[in-house]
């Protein structure tokens, strides 16, 4: 994938969705997913609000209200850590430090590789194996700092061979 640099293509996105305001988070997936770093630039965000005749505020109100896009570049694969209360009693800090050393990153940021960022997430479900974090679609929990070395070292080298629970 590769960031959007092309009007045409965002365009065909829009009229994918025929361009009705209420398809919007749908392109700007679509359209984030395209670019291969999980951001929408702003081009591409002016583009979408030109291409639907909206204002440019409108679309950054989607895009900064909802979690799931950035207007920063973000690494190929985001780790969420839950902050919700089941996993907040079992001490989400101490994942969030495996995961900071390991990475050689704080909170909120990314690798400068791109292939990692560290982001906190509101609960997904997998408060029976807390604390848990989401990468992808993939959850994984009841980490250990071998368990966090190893999710890492299975996303650098391209797979996913490693016990979620």
């Amino acid at each position: 994938m590769r960031e959007i640099t092309s009007q045409q293509k965002v365009r065909e996105v829009v009229e994918k969705y025929g361009g009705v305001c209420e398809k919007l988070v749908q392109i700007l997936l679509e359209l984030q997913e395209i670019s291969g770093q999980n951001f929408i630039s702003k081009e591409v965000a002016l583009t979408v609000a030109e291409e639907m005749g909206l204002p440019l505020s409108k679309v950054y109100d989607v895009i900064t209200f909802y979690s799931m896009f950035s207007v920063e570049p973000k690494g190929r694969h985001i780790i969420e850590v839950c902050k919700s209360a089941p996993c907040h009693v079992n001490r989400p800090q101490s994942v969030v430090n495996m995961f900071e050393s390991a990475l050689g990153i704080r909170m909120g940021e990314t690798t400068p590789d791109k292939t990692f960022t560290l982001q906190h997430s509101s609960c997904f479900g997998a408060c029976d194996i807390s604390p848990a974090i989401k990468i992808g679609d993939e959850i994984y929990g009841n980490l250990t700092e071998d368990k966090v070395l190893e999710i890492i070292n299975s996303y650098r080298e391209g797979y996913r061979n490693v016990n979620r629970s």
